[in-house]
């Protein structure tokens, strides 16, 4: 499979390849070039005029990082709750695109214009722009996605199985890897702290990072007493229960 890179600022080098470029070359994608970070900062800090687009590259590339930790450091874990290097190869390319596309839905001026997004009937609370980016990835994305060749030779993988990344009530598979993308320290909140501050000129956020959790993260089976490197759901390598979680306890 032909690979490419892309130079960025913050992370150096990321490495795509042929699949994920042509899903970056969406329009769908292609739209988060023009959606600003951090809206109206720039009036502000008038460097901070960086895009959702580089964001989402950044955030594969620490996802990817993190999950290759994980996979590592936790192998044993991971046999016991039934993956193969098969499974684990579809997993880290379905972690890929979940980061990839995780702000596909933002409306212009990001978090910014959230207040003014329509209400859900179903919740009566407004939409947010996971579910945007959920639809946008099923309508828009879905050919690229589904029947691209190297798809179809490697994972198998359909649009539901990002739908699950995206929305509050996953897959019990999608479970296991979501704090990846979306928890109180996952690859997001890794490249915003780090882009945010790089292109406001700010001292803020260089505490490690990816760096930092890559050689700390791991996996472990989950359990209901706190855990102190989890979110209270997550154990030791010692508890037992039927499901796992990525945490930063040390295996």
């Amino acid at each position: 499979m032909r690979k490419y890179e892309i130079r960025d600022p913050v992370h150096g080098f990321i490495e795509i390849d042929e699949w994920e470029r042509d899903i970056i070359n969406q329009p769908a994608f292609q739209r988060l070039r023009r959606i600003k970070q951090l809206a109206w900062t720039d009036m502000v800090y008038p460097g901070a005029t960086h895009s959702r687009f580089e964001h989402s590259l950044g955030v594969m590339h620490v996802a990817t990082r993190l999950f290759d930790a994980i996979r590592g450091r936790s192998a044993d874990v991971l046999r016991q709750i039934g993956y193969n290097t098969g499974g684990l190869d579809r997993q880290r390319q379905l972690i890929r695109l979940a980061a990839l596309l995780h702000d596909l839905g933002h409306a212009p001026f990001s978090h910014a214009a959230e207040d003014i997004l329509p209400i859900d009937p179903a919740s009566g609370r407004r939409f947010v722009h996971e579910q945007y980016s959920a639809v946008i990835a099923a309508h828009a994305l879905a050919d690229v996605i589904e029947q691209h060749p190297v798809n179809h030779k490697n994972f198998g993988l359909r649009v539901e199985h990002l739908r699950d990344f995206f929305l509050e009530t996953p897959t019990s598979e999608a479970l296991v890897w979501r704090d990846l993308i979306s928890s109180q320290m996952d690859a997001d909140r890794m490249d915003y702290m780090l882009r945010d501050s790089y292109h406001a000129g700010v001292a803020y956020g260089h505490t490690g990072g990816a760096s930092k959790a890559a050689t700390t993260i791991g996996c472990c089976v989950r359990h209901r007493r706190s855990c102190p490197g989890g979110r209270g759901t997550v154990g030791g390598p010692d508890a037992t229960s039927e499901r796992a979680g990525s945490c930063g306890c040390p295996t």
